[in-house]
């Protein structure tokens, strides 16, 4: 399992409400990504924007965020997207009561 963390800026100014905005026009992609365990949408409120995925494997997150995926974040936002990999050890989902090791 692999944990892909996404950071890029958004524009000076923009609301939660347009982050928000933007994920629901994406996350019908995201849905269709049959190796993407999961997706967070995350905002600090200022500029910085994280997505912080769960893979099945580096290639599959690796094919989803190709040139043309960092060309429109480049578009949309006017940030070049930085990308970090972790190999996902042990997962505790207090939701359904579960502990997963990887």
């Amino acid at each position: 399992m692999i944990c892909e963390i996404v950071r890029f800026e958004v524009k000076p100014g923009t609301t939660r409400e347009e982050v928000l905005a933007d994920a629901r026009t994406v996350a019908e992609r995201w849905q269709s990504e049959k190796e993407l365990v999961r997706k967070h949408f995350l905002f600090d409120g200022d500029q910085d924007v994280r997505g912080v995925y769960f893979w099945h494997s580096r290639e599959a997150a690796d094919a989803a965020h190709n040139e043309v995926w960092r060309q429109r974040c480049k578009d949309v936002h006017g940030s070049t997207p930085t990308i970090e990999y972790f190999d996902t050890v042990m997962i505790v989902d207090n939701t359904d009561g579960s502990v997963t090791e990887y």
